[in-house]
């Protein structure tokens, strides 16, 4: 029997790798969480990319091309260049990757540094394309239950 390898590129199998996270296990670090939605994109795995998302944003994502993109892709390859961890309360942590991929137009790279949260435990990544809507007095949108502006109002706002 031939173990897969982890699309994320770490040399392990899936199953030693993302696939645990996929499988329910909670990804210790923002950078395993990263890897782990790339390695989701790679197998179609929409379901996951959106329980992964803030959920104050999970709604408004836009599952169709998510999942068409995902599909008409081939992928590539992923490089983490930095996963720099932020601190605070919750805590946060950003990552910086290359993601690569062929489709129709040829071959593509993506790079970014995402934002990530963690709450009760769980990280998640924060949509630069899903707007925030909280006033800096509101409950913040992660759902520390602190108020907006002295949560996740400077990371939420100033990364995009």
């Amino acid at each position: 029997m031939t173990l897969s390898p982890c699309p994320c590129g770490s040399s392990l199998p899936l199953a030693d790798c993302c696939g645990r996270y996929h499988a329910g296990a909670l990804p210790e670090s923002a950078e395993a969480l990263m890897r782990s939605r790339y390695s989701a994109y790679v197998l179609g795995l929409i379901d996951y990319l959106v329980a992964t998302t803030l959920p104050a944003q999970q709604a408004a994502l836009e599952r169709e091309a998510m999942a068409a993109w995902s599909a008409h892709s081939r992928w590539l390859g992923l490089t983490v260049e930095e996963h720099r961890p932020l601190g605070g309360t919750p805590e946060r942590a950003q990552v910086t990757f290359t993601a690569r991929w062929l489709d129709t137009a040829g071959e593509q790279a993506h790079r970014e540094r995402s934002d990530f949260v963690r709450v009760d435990g769980r990280w998640y990544f924060v949509d630069p394309t899903v707007t925030l809507k909280a006033g800096r007095n509101d409950p913040c949108p992660c759902g520390s239950g602190q108020k907006f502006k002295k949560c996740c109002h400077n990371t939420l706002l100033t990364n995009r």
